[in-house]
């Protein structure tokens, strides 16, 4: 099993930095790297992507390969943060990670500004202390009635995914894409098959639609929402799963139909 301590050490006497230099590039205590290298603490994802920009290695090569057996075009071939977008995080005093709100007027502006660390800090930030520790969390302000019961201002808040291959069947997300801006849907994953992402809503009234996954620029599953009205129950609005695959089912159909019409 690879231990990211050990690469962590290998790594940074590979680049012949001392701890205190080390800590110094990481914006860390020099305790905390000695802390990372003996095992005795994990490093958190903000210290992670520094690693990985100092170390100009992949996220991943950290987290998953051997650093001391590879050759120097393997580990560096990846570079920077290897594949892996370099996600804006703001830490508290304790540097814990806060959890920015993009509120309906700034999610415009957000398309433009996701990548950029100046923009994430002028957000507003909270903390929901019951939420898991070790994932990044992000909440949108979400617009208009597609996703009935959950009204128009309820606030999603999602965990980042790094892959969007690992979007889940008929679970929600707030996905941020280069042609409908940031929407809140129900998806349901068929890259491996038709190279799309279906998303739909849970207000019947609404059609689905398909997106190519190379358009979609960030990924949340869903995992609370905070809303001054509750749901109602009677809502004959919403859909069941298996209705929501249904209209899925017939989308990819209609798709088919098109293409075999314009081949004709």
């Amino acid at each position: 099993m690879i231990q990211v301590n050990e690469n962590i050490k290998y790594l940074r006497k590979k680049n012949s930095y001392t701890q205190e230099q080390f800590a110094e590039l990481i914006g860390i205590k020099r305790s905390l790297v000695g802390a990372y290298e003996e095992g005795r603490a994990d490093p958190r994802l903000n210290n992670l992507l520094r690693m990985s920009e100092v170390f100009k290695v992949s996220v991943d090569t950290l987290l998953n390969k051997d650093v001391s057996k590879l050759s120097d075009e393997e580990l560096y071939s990846s570079g920077g943060s290897g594949g892996m977008k370099v996600l804006s995080i703001t830490v508290d005093k304790d540097d814990n990670e806060n959890i920015e709100l993009v509120p309906q007027k700034a999610s415009a502006g957000y398309l433009n500004g996701y990548a950029d660390p100046e923009f994430i800090e002028e957000l507003p930030k909270f903390r929901l202390p019951m939420l898991p520790g070790n994932a990044t969390y992000r909440a949108f302000e979400i617009q208009g009635d597609s996703m009935l019961p959950l009204e128009p201002g309820t606030v999603i808040i999602g965990q980042y995914i790094e892959n969007v291959n690992h979007v889940s069947n008929g679970k929600t997300y707030v996905l941020v894409t280069k042609g409908e801006g940031v929407v809140y849907k129900r998806v349901f994953n068929y890259i491996d098959d038709k190279n799309k992402l279906y998303l739909v809503s849970d207000n019947k009234s609404y059609s689905a639609y398909d997106v190519d996954p190379a358009d979609v620029m960030e990924i949340w599953e869903a995992k609370a929402f905070i809303s001054v009205n509750f749901p109602d129950p009677t809502d004959e609005s919403s859909m069941s799963i298996e209705k929501l695959t249904e209209v899925v089912s017939n989308l990819q159909n209609e798709v088919v139909k098109i293409k075999g019409d314009l081949g004709k």
